[in-house]
């Protein structure tokens, strides 16, 4: 019982600091006001650091837990639709490269980041019933690459920094 109680109070903790960090993100002005949609992506470094340290289920669960969070505080049902289409697909991509042991936490967390801005176009195709949104996959790829390598490299400080023993 003890290791299921540590186990869900650690999972509670990943969830407040990836709420924590959802917040910091909105406080922070768009680095490009006029194009829409373009985040750092902040609690993906809890993801990262969690798929890597607790394994899929855990970080889809923390992941899952976040989405919905943020989206009841900081957005809309539209928003909640955006999210769980990018969050999800991110998730699946960097779990499958995580199970190739060949990509690093930062090639990982890039892919993810890519990979969000799919969904997110995807969803926003159906939505909206246009694929004219598809043009504007290319300034979101090199957005969540540039996002996608912040995120990777705190995440590898975290791999790093804190021990399994901590966790």
């Amino acid at each position: 019982m003890k290791k299921k109680s540590k186990t869900v109070a650690f999972g509670g903790i990943c969830v407040a600091l990836a709420l924590i960090f959802a917040y910091i993100e909105v406080l922070i002005p768009p680095l490009f006001t006029s194009l829409p949609g373009i985040k750092m992506g902040l609690p993906n470094i809890i993801i990262v650091f969690l798929l890597y340290r607790k394994g899929p289920v855990f970080a889809g669960i923390v992941s899952l837990v976040r989405i919905l969070l943020v989206s009841m505080l900081f957005g809309n049902m539209m928003a909640l639709m955006y999210s769980l289409a990018g969050g999800v697909l991110s998730l699946l991509v960097m779990i499958i490269l995580r199970k190739l042991s060949f990509f690093s936490p930062v090639g990982v967390s890039v892919a993810g980041g890519v990979a969000h801005n799919i969904g997110q176009i995807i969803m926003a195709a159906l939505l909206l019933e246009t694929s004219e949104l598809g043009y504007y996959l290319a300034v979101l790829a090199v957005t969540g690459t540039v996002a996608g390598v912040f995120i990777g490299l705190c995440g590898a400080l975290l791999i790093k920094r804190i021990p399994d023993k901590l966790i």
